[in-house]
């Protein structure tokens, strides 16, 4: 992250280094996830709830979804963090909470079908730009030079069951 990096006038250090969320953006992280699970605006964000691969205890945070094609896609700002680690450990299944809360199915995009999801993304999520050094306007090339580090998840399908 460079210095000139910021959300709005605040630089991107304060809520994340080395591509890992600070106290502040974790504490920021919870509000929003809290914020997004009650359905409220802004539309495109949502809660992914997800089993923690290590102590099995739900994780929670909030993610944008970036709709491309008629589909729900979830796009890592962060690269390789630890929810996406989560969801492979979990088998890709998650909650999707929104107003209501959903089970899913998800499904890890190939890196070659990655940018035009990751190009939507940039489009939706202004505070996602910064860490992929993108702007709302990035080209397909320009996504597709960062598709290799930004694991992007499309929701197949919702998972009826009797007891979640």
């Amino acid at each position: 992250m460079g210095p000139h990096r910021t959300f709005g006038i605040l630089p991107v250090g304060w809520f994340y280094r080395e591509r890992r969320a600070t106290s502040l953006g974790r504490g920021l992280s919870r509000f929003w996830a809290a914020w997004a699970s009650l359905g409220l605006p802004p539309y495109r964000q949502v809660q992914l709830e997800v089993k923690g691969r290590r102590t099995g205890r739900p994780h929670r945070l909030a993610l944008v979804v970036a709709r491309y094609q008629g589909q729900e896609h979830l796009v890592s700002m962060l690269g390789e963090g630890e929810w996406v680690k989560n969801v492979r450990a979990a088998g890709c299944e998650a909650f999707i909470v929104s107003g209501r809360r959903r089970k899913v199915s998800l499904q890890e995009v190939p890196v070659a079908e990655r940018a035009p999801v990751i190009q939507e993304f940039l489009r939706r999520a202004p505070g996602g730009r910064p860490h992929l050094g993108l702007g709302a306007n990035a080209t397909l090339a320009e996504c597709e030079g960062v598709a290799s580090t930004t694991p992007v998840f499309r929701v197949v399908r919702e998972i009826h069951s009797r007891r979640e």
